[in-house]
């Protein structure tokens, strides 16, 4: 790979309480995780969230050059496996409930949504696509000395 096509990406994660941590992205913002004993969301559901939202962006891009959306809903639904192999999801679904207003720039837009769709699954979404090809995970314990 290039250096220009590899970008690092990081995220940091505190521990706030038992069981409950805040995330921060490299741009300061912060979000709560929790194990599902509160109302922060889990980290399987920061993944479908992940999942849902990066494929969001991409089919947002594309219709949206054509028209505004009168609604733009996104659901992922999956199922939680727990197995020989270990924990996992399977069957996830990402279902785009999307709105265009009546008249030319809708229509156009109604006809890439498919088209944008395909192309979030297929080639534009890192997310869905780091899931499907299977990218290994290192992890490893960092001294704090």
């Amino acid at each position: 790979m290039t250096e220009e096509t590899r970008r690092p990406t990081t995220v940091s994660i505190a521990r706030t309480a038992p069981l409950s941590y805040a995330a921060t992205n490299s741009r300061g913002t912060t979000i709560s995780v929790g194990s599902g004993e509160t109302d922060d969301f889990t980290p399987v559901e920061l993944m479908m969230v992940a999942i849902g939202a990066c494929s969001a962006v991409d089919v947002d891009l594309i219709t949206t050059r054509r028209a505004q959306p009168e609604s733009f809903d996104v659901d992922v639904h999956a199922t939680r496996v727990k197995d020989a192999t270990g924990n996992r999801l399977d069957d996830i679904e990402v279902d785009f409930l999307l709105r265009f207003p009546d008249g030319e720039d809708g229509d156009r837009a109604r006809n890439l949504i498919q088209r944008a769709i395909d192309s979030a699954h297929d080639r534009m979404c890192t997310v869905s696509r780091t899931i499907e090809l299977g990218t290994p995970v290192t992890m490893r314990s960092v001294d704090d000395a």
